[in-house]
C-alpha cells in the first residue's frame, strides 16, 4: 500500500465510486490539540459493538465489515484534518475516501491525486472485506493519509524526473542512441524511486501509527494486515520494507505516545 504518482495515481475512477468521507493527518510537528473520538462525544455505540468479529482474526460479514470501514472513516476524519493542518506541507487536506469497486482488485488501498489536485485515499472491496477488526482499517487509513501529509507524491515524482535525466546523460555520454536514451531514463526513474520508497514506507507507518492512536484505535492490533501480507524481506530494489521491520517502527511510535 503506498502513494502512487503521475498518470498511475490520477487513473479516472467512475462516477459510481462510493464517494463516503474526508481524511487527512499529519504529524511529529508543532502541538495540535486533537478532537475527541466520537464515542467521548456521545455518539451510539452500537455500531462499534456490530463492528467486532465473532472471533479472533475472524472475517466480518458484509454488513459488518460496511459498519467497520463507515465508523473508522468517521472517527478519523477530524483528527486527520487537524494532523494535516499543522504540518502545513499538503495544499490540500480535504480528503476524498472513495471505494474502488472495479471488479477483480485485490486487497489494496492506495493515496493519490485527483486532476484538481484534491487527495483521494482509494480502498478496494476486498481489503475492506478482508479487515478483521476496526484498527486495521483505521491503520491502512492513518498510512496512506501520512503519505499525503508527507508530501511523497510530489518526492516521488521529482525524484523519478532527476533519475530519468541523470541515466539520459549518462546513456547520451556513452554515446547510446535515441531509443536507448529513451530506455535508460526509464530505468533510472524507476530506481530513483525505489531509493526513497522504502524509507517513505517507513515514515508513513509512523505517522499512520500517531494517526491511528490519536483517533482511539489500536496502531499494533491495526498491523494486524502485516501478518497476512507476503514479507518482501530485504530485498535492494523492492518498494516496501520487511514486514518485522513495519510493526518495529509501529511499536516504537506507540511506546513513546503511551510514555513506555
Amino acid at each position: 500500500m503506498a502513494a502512487q504518482a503521475g498518470g498511475e495515481g490520477r487513473m479516472m475512477m467512475r462516477q459510481g465510486l462510493w464517494v463516503l468521507a474526508a481524511v487527512v493527518l499529519a504529524g511529529c510537528v508543532q502541538p495540535v490539540a486533537y478532537p475527541a473520538p466520537p464515542q467521548a462525544r456521545g455518539a451510539v455505540t452500537e455500531v462499534t459493538v456490530l463492528t467486532q468479529p465473532q472471533a479472533v482474526g475472524a472475517l466480518l460479514g458484509p454488513r459488518g465489515a460496511a459498519l467497520n470501514f463507515l465508523t473508522v472513516v468517521g472517527q478519523v476524519e477530524p483528527v486527520a484534518e487537524a494532523y494535516c493542518r499543522a504540518h502545513r506541507v499538503a495544499q490540500r487536506c480535504d480528503f476524498q475516501i472513495v471505494i474502488d469497486d472495479r471488479p477483480g482488485q485485490s486487497a489494496n488501498a492506495f493515496q493519490t491525486v485527483d486532476r484538481a489536485g484534491r487527495p483521494v485515499i482509494a480502498f478496494s472491496l476486498a481489503l475492506i472485506a478482508d479487515a478483521r477488526n476496526a484498527d486495521e482499517i483505521a491503520f491502512v487509513l492513518g498510512h496512506e493519509a501520512a503519505h499525503h501529509i508527507l508530501g511523497h507524491i510530489p518526492k516521488q515524482e521529482q525524484s523519478a524526473l532527476s533519475g530519468a535525466m541523470m541515466a539520459g546523460i549518462l546513456a547520451a555520454a556513452a554515446g547510446a542512441g535515441q531509443s536507448e536514451v529513451e530506455q535508460a531514463q526509464k530505468v533510472g526513474a524507476g530506481l530513483a524511486t525505489r531509493r526513497f520508497s522504502k524509507d517513505y514506507e517507513l515514515q508513513a507507518d509512523a505517522i499512520g501509527a500517531e494517526i491511528t492512536f490519536h483517533a482511539g484505535f489500536d496502531p499494533m492490533r491495526g498491523t494486524g494486515f502485516f501478518d497476512r501480507l507476503p514479507d518482501p524481506g530485504d530485498d535492494f530494489l523492492g518498494t516496501h520494507p520487511g514486514n518485522s521491520e513495519r510493526k518495529a517502527v509501529v511499536a516504537a511510535v506507540v511506546a513513546g505516545l503511551r510514555g513506555i
